[in-house]
């Protein structure tokens, strides 16, 4: 009984939202969802995958390029990545604990080294590129992976989606153990590729390279990129031809040739920037794709999301849009205002100037950080909504100290949660955007009122969140 109860509190990680599409009955009334907790599915538990080939392809601007987006330990993974070991819980709110504490610190400037400035692309309409987005887990968190293709001939690699970081890399051969860590799809060998190039130094793009340049150019252009979890890639900056899908290629895409890892990866082949500085993705192909771009993070281990470069459509469910800031610390950060927060479809009594600080809209972060007195007053009248059920709680994991133990319920009854941002944008979560590993989803920032507060994956599941120039959209219900 004890290890049931274990597996369906780490099974609200991946609870059905309330949409019909994920499988929620019906609210009990205003400001409430109930859920069945037959819904309530993990990676290692699920056995049937929901997205067999092939999966249906989401139509941009008249275009389509999707590659298929799987959960990394569930039914629908690729046998390369299907046998890699869960990480426990504990390991994961560690390390999403110093990805967090890791932006703030570079938001706020402390202890930060400042990067170069953004230089801002043409936002012009272009068409559309959709790739695949998959659970996964890689610097230390629970992230998303997109499957391309480097290289001619092509070469299959596995990357950690990333909107809090721009520079792009995967592993590189040579290279052996320890310098580089085990993963599941071949090395990328860049004397095996016709269109494969080193950037020389001393020139533009060298120079563009900025704070991910290592400083000791000799003949090739050497980068450097550590992360918050103190995991670090060294190498080669090189271009060559990027398929996002068979049909959608980018020629001379410049990106990090790994020849040194260490830290936390585990399983992925590299990484893919989609930060806000020029040597990204999003600037790299803002002729093709007009700096636009959008994801859709799946709910689900079944399930499938989907990554799109290039403006999607603006059919069906109204899209919640608010302004981009910019951070003078960090300008590689999304980040927008947050305004307020309601439980139960009140809002709480939280002034306006404790959200001052901004929020970073993150994909690697994994439970949204808010600050002192916010979430002391989420905290606060959602345990009260759920102690109306009489739901027994649990101890406290990690950084999350509101948890319940829901063995033997049929279905569980949440408070709504619903986030305010400028302009009058608004989000209701569904549950899965509410619990996560049987707990409250949420957790303080630790810092002062006012400051920078961080919008986490689980809170955007579900939600197609979209990126341009100039605002950041949220339209639920998509994948």
């Amino acid at each position: 009984m004890a290890g049931r109860g274990i597996v369906l509190l780490l099974s609200v990680l991946f609870a059905a939202s309330v949409g019909v599409c994920h499988g929620a009955a019906a609210a009990p009334g205003p400001g409430y969802v109930t859920v069945s907790t037959a819904s309530f599915v993990t990676a290692g538990s699920a056995s049937t995958c929901n997205s067999p080939d092939p999966v249906a392809a989401p139509t941009r601007n008249g275009t389509s390029a999707v590659l298929r987006l799987t959960h990394r330990h569930g039914p629908c993974a690729p046998s390369r990545t299907s046998s890699l070991a869960t990480p426990s819980v504990a390991a994961i709110l560690r390390a999403d604990q110093r990805r967090a504490e890791y932006i703030l610190n570079r938001v706020s400037g402390t202890g930060a080294t400042k990067q170069q400035q953004q230089q801002p692309g043409d936002s012009k309409s272009a068409a559309a590129a959709t790739v695949p987005a998959s659970w996964g887990y890689g610097i230390g968190t629970l992230n998303y992976v997109v499957t391309v293709s480097l290289g001619t001939p092509g070469v299959t690699q596995t990357l950690e989606m990333d909107t809090g970081s721009d520079l792009s890399w995967v592993q590189c051969a040579p290279c052996a153990a320890p310098s580089c860590y085990a993963q599941k799809d071949p090395l990328f060998d860049p004397a095996q590729s016709s269109t494969y190039a080193a950037v020389p130094c001393g020139g533009a793009a060298c120079a563009g390279l900025g704070f991910y340049g290592d400083g000791s150019c000799t003949t090739q252009c050497g980068y450097v990129v550590r992360y918050g979890d103190s995991s670090n890639t060294t190498g080669v900056y090189s271009s060559d031809t990027l398929a996002l899908t068979p049909q959608d290629k980018v020629s001379s895409f410049f990106f990090g040739c790994g020849r040194a890892q260490a830290g936390l990866f585990t399983g992925i082949d590299g990484l893919m920037g989609l930060g806000r500085q020029s040597v990204s993705l999003v600037q790299q192909t803002v002729a093709a794709y007009g700096g636009a771009f959008s994801y859709c993070l799946p709910t689900t281990p079944t399930a499938a999301g989907y990554l799109t470069l290039g403006r999607p459509s603006t059919s069906g469910a109204a899209v919640a849009t608010t302004q981009l800031l910019s951070s003078p610390n960090a300008p590689f950060y999304y980040i927008v205002m947050m305004t307020g927060v309601s439980v139960g479809g009140k809002k709480l009594d939280v002034p306006r100037p404790v959200f001052a600080g901004g929020v970073v809209v993150d994909s690697g972060t994994v439970v949204t950080r808010l600050p002192p007195t916010a979430y002391a007053a989420l905290r606060a009248a959602f345990r009260a909504a759920m102690a109306a059920y009489g739901y027994p709680t649990a101890p406290p994991t990690g950084i999350l100290d509101t948890c319940y133990n829901f063995t033997g319920y049929g279905s569980v009854t949440l408070p709504t949660v619903a986030l305010a941002f400028g302009g009058g944008a608004s989000v209701t979560l569904g549950g899965d955007g509410i619990l996560s590993f049987g707990c409250l989803a949420f957790a303080t920032t630790g810092g002062e009122d006012g400051g920078v507060a961080i919008l986490g994956n689980v809170q955007q599941r579900s939600f197609e969140v979209r990126f341009d120039a100039s605002s950041v959209g949220f339209k639920p219900n998509s994948c």
